[in-house]
């Protein structure tokens, strides 16, 4: 079982930057492919970004086209923390952020609200 605690998000208006944070439970956080999904309003949970992890220094980031070159994604697995730095931000990125875990299974946070302003 694994458990996701996200932090970080708030209102910031458009060209500003936030810096999502995910800590989680575990004693194998390093096996887990870690992610970021938002949400809008009436609409389904989207992929934002995901990284995994096989060794050393080698990491895997991946993007949404809507996002790349404006978030990074990176993880501290001796903290057991992903983290989302989110720059030149836009209204039309305001919505719910949710970290994921994935192995064999998908666990999730609770969100954390980002509302961009015009």
């Amino acid at each position: 079982q694994v458990q996701l605690v996200e932090s970080g998000g708030g209102l910031v208006q458009a060209g500003g930057s936030l810096r999502l944070s995910c800590a989680a439970s575990g004693r194998t956080f390093s096996s887990y492919i870690m992610g970021w999904f938002r949400q809008f309003p009436g609409k389904e949970r989207e992929f934002v970004a995901r990284i995994s992890w096989s060794g050393g220094s080698t990491y895997y980031p991946d993007y949404a086209d809507s996002v790349k070159g404006r978030f990074t994604i990176s993880r501290d697995n001796a903290k057991n923390t992903v983290y989302l730095e989110m720059n030149s931000l836009k209204p039309e990125d305001t919505a719910v952020y949710y970290c994921n875990a994935r192995l064999n299974r998908d666990y999730w946070g609770q969100g954390t609200q980002v509302t961009v302003s015009s």
